[in-house]
Parts: structure tokens; C-alpha cells; sequence
């Protein structure tokens, strides 16, 4: 007998429907029993018949012996994770007339199966939900620890399941069995904004970083710190997050598709409310850091996405991974192409960075002689490309602060104040790209194309004869007078005005600490 069930796999971010056919042939003797999956299946799907069957034996069914066939369609897709475990049970349970087929064609089934008949979460149980509500499916069920992430979909019944047993019941009619799980999303994704526990009033000094660094969280710009140990450089990283822009729902909900395709949305997590903060240890690998496998996965630029990726210590990274960064920099994506698959992920994140100045990292100490030679300097800083270093808005160089400053009880201005100027510089640019649709959509000045720097960061024709001196005097790239703009227009919009003027571009020039030329003189 045929029987068809209906579920999903998960493409990059974004979720391709998935039809099993299950057909199935009563043999004389468990020696003719053969079970086949078809349909480009990867090796946790080929093994799914052994978890399936004893999963079924213990929980109470009695399937007799039969040849069974599966085929996942469409063929020439691949089919990977143990998701398809519950609904090829199913389909076994309907060709052997033991579960009616009624309602099959209305619901999407995902999930993996104990060998006790319970549901194990699986991953992307979010974009297979939204393609569910795309496709028309009154209902999705999916294992009860998804079922919060899975909800946040509006329009669509989603059930959470603990064994097959409530499934089974539930598709024969008994309703009762599953319950549908029910959020107000926009409630609860507005009930958790702004919590954070680490906030710059815990910064003591340091005026001139935390201005650099609300200068990158109004205008989007990646930053990088330079300064000796125990200055403060990866305290006040972490404090990032409190000073940018909520998230959108939008954004959220984009935010969460990724970690929920990742696995990394811990059981009960709905929508993700705090902008993602990741910070790689300096032994990831290339593949970590920007995705793929041979399961392919999101990388840690992608799960930064919609927020900030930092890199401490960063001239311990291997050079070769650090340049993989230089095109999603651009790009604000990144294409993973291998010869059997090719995946899109988004990267749209602030990427801050900081180093130590040398290898001793006591270079400009002002109080702690330096032990390093000018070719050890060089070799150390040699470690990040010049093109890297380009794709960098603002480079601040810390200094570590004197006793009397570490021993002041006043605390410093706290996140949220920050913030709300951050906010106020946001949505005078919101409003001016407001006007730009699709692909061309843009939020922030970082992801200003030249065409619209042309349009909004040119300089009146005096202060561009400044810019144009200091452009020669500096040798600096035509990348980084594209930065020296973006970041001007930003610190003009925190002011409220209108037109870049010469102290706008001053403070931005200000901002370039680790050109080549000008290191160390």
C-alpha cells in the first residue's frame, strides 16, 4: 500500500518542501524483508529504519514484516538529519492501515525518533515553519522542544509532540492528543528588548573609545582597537550590543532563522531580541568562520548576522582566515560553493577587532619600556593585510589609565543614554534610504554605495581640498577615503547636521591610527 506524508529540508537559511512516499509490500518471511530509502538521502536518513523500528516495536505497534520503500521527493535534492525519522513512521503506520490518512495531506511532520518512541529536537524547525504558512498547510508538528521556536510563526497551527503515540492519535482522530502552542509574537518580542547585564557605566576613562565606538554604532562601521593588556579593549567589545539599535522584528526573525538552522536556539527560545554576539576563539578554522562542511552549516559570520562579530588578540588568527573576512566585509554575504552544493548565508554584522601594538604589546606604553625591534613591530602588524585593514572604518588606539582613574567611584554614562543618541542617528538614516526598495535596501551609512556617498557625504569643495591633502600626505587608499566619508556623514548625523563640515571630516581622518605610513611615527 502507498502512503504519503509531507515535511522539509533546510537550504542555507531558507527551508524546500519535502514530499515521502512510503509504499509498502507484505513478504512470507523476515528473510525477504528489505527497506529502502531513495532520493538522495545522506547516512542519518539510510539509518533512520533502524531507529524507526524500534521506536514503532516499543511503542506498542505491531508492523508486520514487508518490504518497504521510501522515496523523498524531490530526487534530485539532498536529504540530511534525522527530521524525516517521525514522518517515515508515520507514512509505515498509514500503508499498513493502522493510522488513517485523512488529515495527512494538511500537516507538516518533522522530527527525530528515540528508540523508546520519544521526539529529539531537530534543527531549522523555524524556516521550515514559515514555509509551512507559505505553502498553505493548516499545521505543523514538530517535537515539543521546538515547538516555542516554531510558534512565533503567526497563521499556523504548530503542535508539539513528545512520542509518535500522541502523533498517531492525533492523525486518528483524537484531537486532544496534541494541543496547538499559541505566542503573541509581537508581545513577547517587545517584552524582552533592552535587557542587557554588562553597560558602558562600567567603563572608567576612555572617552575618546567609547566616542569611537558610538560613532560605529550609529553609522554601522567596523572598528578595531589597538592597545597594550588590561586596557579595556574586549570589556568595552562586549558592552557593544547595549549601545546598537533593537532589533527589528524583521531582523529578529531573520536573526533566528540562522541559529535555528545552526541548532543553536536553546529548547523553550522563541525569537532571538538581543542583537547576536560572537566572538571566535583565535584557533577557528576557515570553514568555523565562514560556513560549510560537509553538512553544511552557518559560520560565525553568519550567526553574527544583524549584529557583531570580534576577533580579540586578532594578529593570533591565521592570516589565511582572516582574509576569507574581506569579501562578506564588502558583500554583506557570503556564497559557499563546494562540488556538490552551493549555499547562500547572510553576514550583514559589525566586525570590531582589537590587538595588541607589538609582540610584547608594550609599544607607546607610557610607562612601560617596549621590548621589541622595529622589524619585530613590523613583522607583528604585518600579520593583518594592508586590503583587511581598509575594509576597517575606525582604528582607535587605547591607552590603559592611570590609578586615579581606575580608582574613581563616579560611574561612567550609562549604555542607555548612549543608545538613545545611537537611536536618534539611525533614524535620520532610515529616513534618508527610505526611499530605496529591495535589493538596494540599506540601513545604515556603512552600507553606503557610491552613488549614494556622491548623493549625501560630499564635502563642500573647500574641505574637500583638506580631505584631498591629507588623502596624498597619509597615502591612503581610495578604500579608505570611502571610510573617512561613510564615518564623517555618521558623526554629522549624531550631531543632527545636515552637511559634512571640516571638523566632521577631522574627527573621521582621526580614525585611521593603523595606515601603514603613520604607524609608529
Amino acid at each position: 500500500m502507498l502512503a504519503k506524508t509531507y515535511s522539509a529540508t533546510v537550504d542555507g537559511i531558507a527551508a524546500i518542501p519535502v514530499t515521502i512516499e512510503v509504499n509498502t509490500v507484505p513478504v512470507q518471511s523476515e528473510s525477504s524483508v528489505r527497506k529502502i530509502v531513495v532520493g538522495l538521502p545522506d547516512s542519518s536518513v539510510k539509518e533512520s529504519f533502524s531507529r524507526i523500528e524500534a521506536a514503532l516495536t516499543n511503542s506498542g505497534f505491531l508492523v508486520p514484516p514487508e518490504q518497504i520503500t521510501v522515496n523523498l521527493a524531490p530526487g534530485d535534492i539532498r536529504k540530511e538529519g534525522p527530521g524525516f525519522d517521525l514522518p517515515i513512521a508515520l507514512g509505515i503506520l498509514m500503508a499498513n492501515g493502522l493510522v488513517p490518512t485523512t488529515y495527512a495531506e494538511r500537516f507538516m511532520l518533522l522530527g527525530e525518533l528515540s528508540l523508546d518512541g520519544s521526539l529529539q529536537p531537530i534543527r531549522g524547525a523555524l524556516p521550515i515553519a514559515i514555509k509551512a504558512r507559505e505553502l498553505g498547510y493548516e499545521g505543523l508538528i514538530v517535537p515539543q522542544q521546538n515547538v516555542h521556536e516554531a510558534a512565533v510563526v503567526n497563521r499556523l497551527k504548530v503542535f508539539g509532540a513528545d512520542n509518535i503515540q500522541q502523533v498517531a492519535l492525533f492523525f486518528s482522530g483524537q484531537a486532544e492528543a496534541l494541543a496547538p502552542t499559541l505566542i503573541d509574537t509581537r508581545a513577547e518580542f517587545y517584552a524582552h528588548q533592552g535587557e542587557f547585564s554588562l553597560d558602558f557605566a562600567d567603563v572608567k576613562g576612555q572617552d575618546n573609545v567609547k566616542r569611537a565606538f558610538e560613532i560605529a554604532a550609529a553609522g554601522g562601521h567596523n572598528l578595531i582597537m589597538v592597545g597594550p593588556p588590561g586596557a579595556g579593549k574586549s570589556m568595552m567589545a562586549r558592552r557593544l550590543p547595549s549601545i546598537l539599535p533593537p532589533l527589528s522584528l524583521a531582523e529578529s526573525l531573520e536573526t533566528t532563522q540562522i541559529h535555528s538552522v545552526a541548532g543553536q536556539l536553546k529548547g523553550g527560545t522563541g525569537l532571538i531580541t538581543e542583537r547576536p554576539f560572537r566572538s571566535p576563539h583565535h584557533t577557528v578554522s576557515q570553514v568555523a568562520l565562514v560556513g560549510g562542511g560537509a553538512n553544511p552549516m552557518p559560520g560565525e559570520i553568519s550567526l553574527a548576522h544583524n549584529g557583531v562579530l570580534f576577533l580579540d588578540e586578532l594578529p593570533e588568527f591565521q592570516r589565511a582566515t582572516l582574509e576569507v573576512l574581506r569579501q562578506p566585509l564588502e558583500d554583506r554575504k557570503i556564497t559557499v560553493t563546494r562540488a556538490k552544493y552551493s549555499i547562500e548565508y547572510p553576514c550583514n554584522f559589525m566586525f570590531v577587532a582589537s590587538m595588541n601594538p607589538c609582540p610584547c604589546g608594550y609599544y607607546n606604553h607610557p610607562s612601560k619600556p617596549c621590548q621589541c625591534t622595529p622589524g619585530q613591530i613590523h613583522k607583528y602588524m604585518n600579520k593583518i593585510s594592508g586590503p583587511l585593514l581598509d575594509r576597517i572604518d575606525i582604528q582607535i588606539e587605547i591607552t590603559p589609565l592611570s590609578f586615579n582613574e581606575l580608582s574613581r567611584t563616579q560611574p561612567g554614562e550609562p549604555s542607555a543614554t548612549i543608545r538613545e543618541r545611537v537611536i536618534a542617528a539611525r533614524k535620520i538614516q532610515e529616513e534618508r534610504f527610505s526611499s530605496l526598495t529591495g535589493k538596494d535596501r540599506i540601513h545604515c551609512n556603512a552600507q553606503m554605495t557610491p552613488a549614494l556617498m556622491r548623493q549625501y557625504a560630499t564635502p563642500a569643495p573647500e574641505d574637500m581640498t583638506m580631505l584631498r591633502d591629507v588623502i596624498n600626505r597619509l597615502q591612503l587608499s581610495a578604500r579608505a577615503y570611502d571610510r573617512i566619508l561613510k564615518v564623517a556623514r555618521t558623526i554629522a548625523d549624531l550631531e543632527g547636521v545636515a552637511t559634512i563640515q571640516t571638523h566632521h571630516l577631522a574627527e573621521a581622518v582621526g580614525y585611521r591610527n593603523l595606515d601603514r605610513e603613520t604607524w609608529g611615527n
